[in-house]
């Protein structure tokens, strides 16, 4: 098959619209802590006529949006708007939601949020520590916290999974919490952030990987692995690419470019060019799982696998 004709489904990124004021983390004058660094090049309205124009030449057939990170007073104000740039333009196929697992009105929103067809899970990024020897057990709104974990009960009554963006040395938690629930499917967010690409760093993130993949339950999104203030490539991430695959399988594994927020690193071109040639040996069954198949089957879309 040729490269350009293999069929993606992106399954992470955003659509914003700036002009509505519901994103706080992106007005002028905010500057959050954030692992690329000064985003303020993805301070800018990215709606599907700008997704479209990044794609280039890969042939995107659909594509999974997530939450943005919305104003906190209404979480399913931005499930409304999504279904709109539906209605308008047809897509995004699925759309993955917020909702603070922690707070008093969590199943209001969870029953709001499932009102709409679009959605099929939540992301609500717990808190995390800084490093691997600074976590804290039982943390306010971490994956430990009773309260949260109340919150997180609730998503299988409502068919939803759970999407976790979290740094790979909270493994230990996230293994509990598929330990109390393991009706709850489990997608961890940017292949578990391997920030440090220190021989330790990569040494503890591979066996965070392994310890996660033991967990039948759990799926991982190869993206989000950009360095800060160094452009996307192959060199630094071929590997990464690799190990998640042969750790976590191909059925288990599905690529994304978490656009815009990834072109602070890379074009979209450049980053599934990287993904493309990085598995450029593996059979045509397998690249089709990663790039489409396996998407289909997590976010429940309507589209045929290809064999």
């Amino acid at each position: 098959m040729d490269d350009n004709e293999l069929p993606i489904i992106d399954a992470h990124h955003h659509f914003w619209d700036l002009s509505l004021g519901r994103h706080p983390w992106l007005r002028p004058d905010v500057l959050i802590p954030f692992r690329y660094g000064d985003y303020s090049a993805i301070k800018k309205n990215f709606m599907p006529e700008d997704y479209r124009a990044v794609t280039g030449h890969h042939r995107v057939v659909a594509s999974v949006t997530m939450e943005g990170e919305w104003e906190e007073d209404d979480p399913v104000e931005e499930t409304r708007w999504m279904m709109e740039i539906v209605a308008k333009h047809g897509t995004p196929a699925a759309h993955v939601a917020r909702a603070f697992l922690h707070r008093d009105d969590v199943e209001e929103v969870l029953a709001g949020h499932t009102a709409y067809p679009l959605v099929r899970g939540i992301r609500h990024k717990p808190v995390a520590a800084p490093a691997p020897d600074k976590v804290e057990r039982g943390a306010p709104a971490s994956m430990s916290d009773p309260v949260w974990r109340r919150g997180y009960a609730l998503l299988a009554r409502y068919g939803l999974h759970y999407e976790l963006q979290a740094p790979w040395w909270h493994v230990d938690e996230l293994l509990d919490l598929i330990d109390a629930h393991p009706d709850t499917p489990v997608v961890i967010n940017h292949t578990f952030l391997p920030a440090d690409r220190s021989p330790e760093g990569i040494a503890g993130w591979r066996q965070a990987l392994k310890r996660a993949a033991s967990a039948p339950q759990v799926s991982i999104k190869i993206s989000g692995i950009g360095l800060p203030g160094r452009p996307w490539s192959l060199e630094d991430n071929r590997q990464i690419i690799l190990d998640t695959i042969e750790i976590f399988g191909v059925d288990r594994c599905l690529f994304a470019s978490n656009f815009p927020v990834d072109g602070l690193c890379g074009s979209f071109e450049t980053i599934y060019d990287g993904f493309k040639e990085a598995t450029r040996d593996l059979p045509r069954s397998d690249r089709l799982k990663l790039f489409h198949d396996n998407a289909i089957r997590v976010y429940r879309l309507s589209f045929p696998t290809l064999a």
